[in-house]
């Protein structure tokens, strides 16, 4: 018998307490969003119609926990940046009805981007009238980074809610995002959103000059919000370089995808010291329905841990 191949039979003959035992597990979660989805009635996700994959490996899933009745709570934040000279016109009143359409079990929080800076302008509320007073057409600004402003209002909420998400509206422009490279304000707000559970959605408005700007940065803004979204388990909204002629309809699809949310657990092998993000892929198992999910989760440093 050739060596190789009598080496490979004694490993194969070993006592399984001799062979390599797997890790550690972690317990992990994401929020995972009802993507588009064929028929008229709305679809029930369960375990066996989701696949969680790390390096092409499958996770088992233990939970699949739909966001309803007395889980049904949410954070929901609109980010406003307030862009070279952004006009808001009549999507300030869009906003305003979106905002009293929300379910009651939705508190809605008020937040600028002001030349760069976070400004808060109400904190998450269940009382409609102190969030639309809160809302303003944008008041322009000097051009600046939004990302990380999205980022500085991710890291500071401190909630007990059970699910939150971000409404961010931008023209995504950084004036400095060729000093960052790959790895600038917003890789580091989406770092942010995915170890925090904060799904983001993004519309795209631009600043009133936008005919007279940089179409290359205009089309780079429209790919860092389409991204910041995507990565992050939400979606990104968007037609032309122009001015949207209305956010009724993308602001219906973010209220759709809000309301069929799910918190969906599982297990991975435990990350080395407190924890890490790490690259999962999360897939449909049936062909009418289209998932939204984060592209990295939190995995846990211990089993039990967060």
């Amino acid at each position: 018998m050739p060596r190789i191949l009598a080496c490979c039979c004694a490993l194969s003959l070993l006592s399984p307490a001799l062979r390599a035992q797997p890790g550690p597990s972690a317990d992990a979660r994401i929020v995972v969003t009802m993507g588009h989805y064929y028929g008229q009635s709305v679809p029930q996700l369960t375990a066996g119609d989701l696949t969680i994959t790390e390096q092409f490996e499958p996770l088992p899933i233990k939970a699949v926990i739909p966001f309803k009745g007395d889980r049904a709570g949410l954070e929901l934040f609109i980010l406003v940046d307030n862009c070279a000279n952004c006009e808001g016109g009549p999507n300030s009143g869009e906003l305003a009805a979106f905002v009293k359409s929300q379910p009651a079990s939705t508190s809605i929080g008020v937040a600028y981007i002001q030349d760069g800076a976070l400004k808060i302008a109400q904190e998450p509320v269940a009382d409609r009238a102190r969030a639309l007073n809160a809302l303003s057409p944008p008041a322009g600004g000097k051009p600046s980074n939004p990302f990380s402003a999205l980022r500085a209002l991710i890291e500071g909420w401190k909630s007990e809610a059970p699910r939150r998400a971000i409404l961010m509206i931008t023209n995504g422009v950084d004036p400095k995002q060729e000093q960052y490279g790959q790895n600038g304000p917003a890789e580091e707000a989406i770092a942010s959103a995915q170890k925090n559970q904060v799904t983001v959605f993004t519309i795209y408005h631009p600043s009133a000059d936008y005919l007279n700007s940089d179409f290359e940065k205009i089309y780079s803004g429209q790919v860092q919000i389409a991204h910041v979204a995507r990565e992050s388990g939400g979606e990104g909204y968007f037609i032309s370089f122009g001015p949207l002629p209305s956010l009724g309809p993308f602001l219906l699809d973010i209220a759709e995808h809000l309301a069929n949310q799910y918190l969906v657990e599982f297990a991975a092998p435990a990350s080395r010291g407190a924890g890490e993000l790490r690259d999962i892929e999360v897939k449909s198992n049936k062909k009418d329905i289209d998932v939204m999910a984060p592209d990295r989760a939190w995995i846990p440093g211990s089993a039990g841990s967060r």
